[in-house]
């Protein structure tokens, strides 16, 4: 190969036995044909006292050049100690102590080096040491931008995982915090990592997991998506199964509920299992705010999911089957916006909300200085138009604009993007049978999520089935000092999460 850049370029000798150096020929041959092609690839050539010849094998651009110069070639050019042949390096290894391991073999030698390490093929000695000196490139902890608070912290996760980790170890600083290195992907070698806490977690949530991933075998993983969909109990549903979170805080407090989590290196969106329903409506604020007005946030939050799910469905079906259900004054100033509109009320809904919908994912895929405006300005614009101009009428129009308000006020996106799609459909049997299409509908919806299961967990615990103990953290979120014992539904081994009394001392009669 062509002779590199860099200044430590030097001559073989011959200091070993013919087997030996027949050994040594074919690995440098081996990772040579290995990594043809690739013209980051260096093979460079060093001589160490005392005249026996080391090949240095690294990847250009992925490998920290300051590491490489202060210690590795230092280690490799300036030593005066005697180094037998067929022995270890033992000074090279004393000079990059913490900073190198052997590799098993050749494969593993190959893969540390295509993740950044450099190998070191030494003279006559058949072992590899492999140089600990990744460059790692990784952004900057910042503030989560799906999920933000006000009173809570304003870190998130990125896309290194070892970063991550470290956030998470920041908040639980326990032995029992466990975790479990995988790798996946034939092309990529993606590092997963299952975290739990061993005395909460239920140890066969951790088998079932373990064994779902197992499963796994395909070319590339590039994201927590991919994971999401191979694991999920019920892949044909439109709800979401595995619930992702940027929070590293988030993710911490479902550890202490006896959850797992799975972190996939290279997105900042990482996965916890199981899931229920509620759980996918609840925010990360709703534990920095006073009880009080988490429980009003929270059940603000449950009407407007409703109201996201069927209000305009309701108003196809009342103004097309059942107008005698408006007061008399209302059902005239509708009938007046709808005399001179030239569709059917489920023509216009369609329109309205297919355009809602476009113009918000307009909003998401333009440029972030320019994309609020535009969506903004484009659904007041063409909505004022649409009305003026007799295609819709103006209570339609409200009533779109409500439903695409309230769908914003669900936490989870996914989960958002399920109500969303399920819309049209339930729109249609309005359309079709009125208030009854409706009731069919809901009853299938909920026929659905009652046979659905997370991991085990239903998916409408604690309510299907009833588990009244678990109520006090989702129809309302209860005080801190009353929550003594975790959620029951996921099984914990250890369930008792403060010892009392916890209650405050409030002041006696006397005011003392």
């Amino acid at each position: 190969m062509e002779d590199s850049a860099h200044p430590f370029k030097g001559s073989s000798s011959s200091g070993a036995s013919p087997d030996a150096a027949a050994a040594d020929f074919d690995r440098l041959r081996w990772f040579e044909d290995q990594l043809r092609g690739n013209a980051e690839a260096r093979f460079e050539e060093i001589t160490y006292p005392p005249g026996y010849t080391c090949r240095l094998i690294f990847i250009d651009g992925i490998v920290d050049h300051l590491l490489l110069q202060q210690f590795v070639l230092p280690a490799l050019t300036r030593r005066d100690a005697v180094v037998s042949c067929g022995m270890w390096p033992q000074d090279v290894k004393r000079e990059l102590t913490g900073g190198v391991e052997a590799a098993s073999g050749l494969p593993q030698a190959l893969g540390s080096v295509l993740e950044g390490d450099a190998a070191l093929l030494f003279e006559g000695v058949p072992e590899i040491l492999m140089a600990k000196i990744r460059k790692v490139e990784k952004r900057q902890i910042a503030e989560p931008d799906n999920e933000p608070t006000i009173r809570g912290p304003k870190e998130a996760f990125v896309e290194d995982i070892q970063t991550n980790m470290a956030l998470l170890r920041k908040r639980i600083k326990h032995p029992d915090l466990k975790t479990e290195q995988l790798s996946f992907g034939k092309y990529t070698k993606t590092s997963i990592a299952l975290v739990y806490i061993n005395s909460i977690c239920k140890k066969e949530l951790v088998d079932e997991v373990r064994t779902r991933l197992s499963r796994i075998d395909m070319d590339g993983m590039l994201g927590s998506g991919y994971v999401e969909e191979f694991i999920e109990d019920n892949p044909f549903s439109p709800f979401p199964q595995v619930q992702y979170t940027e929070r590293p805080d988030t993710m911490a407090a479902t550890l202490l509920e006896g959850r797992l989590a799975i972190l996939v290196d290279g997105t900042p969106m990482q996965l916890i299992v199981p899931v229920t329903l509620y759980m996918l409506l609840q925010s990360a604020e709703d534990y920095y705010q006073r009880y009080i007005a988490s429980t009003w946030i929270r059940w603000i939050r449950y009407i407007f999911l409703l109201v996201a799910f069927f209000l305009p469905s309701t108003y196809i079906a009342i103004t097309t089957f059942h107008p005698e259900m408006l007061p008399p004054n209302l059902l005239m100033t509708v009938a007046a916006a709808r005399e001179n509109v030239p569709f059917p009320a489920i023509v216009e809904a369609m329109l309205m909300e297919i355009s809602f919908e476009a113009i918000r994912e307009a909003g998401l895929r333009i440029p972030k200085p320019i994309g609020q405006t535009v969506s903004i300005i484009g659904a007041l614009v063409i909505g004022q138009a649409a009305v003026q101009a007799g295609i819709v009428s103006a209570p339609m129009l409200i009533v779109v604009a409500i439903t695409g308000i309230s769908s914003f006020l669900i936490p989870h996106f996914d989960l958002a993007l399920s109500i969303r799609s399920l819309r049209f459909p339930v729109m249609m049997m309005a359309a079709s049978f009125g208030l009854f299409g409706i009731i069919i509908s809901i009853l299938w919806i909920y026929l659905h999520l009652v046979s659905m299961r997370s991991f085990g967990t239903p998916y409408l615990s604690p309510t299907a089935p009833l588990v009244g103990s678990d109520w006090k953290d989702v129809m309302y979120r209860a005080p801190w000092w009353s929550m003594k014992r975790r959620p029951r539904l996921f099984g914990t081994m250890n369930r008792t999460r403060m010892n009392p009394p916890n209650k405050p001392q409030f002041p006696d009669d006397d005011g003392d």
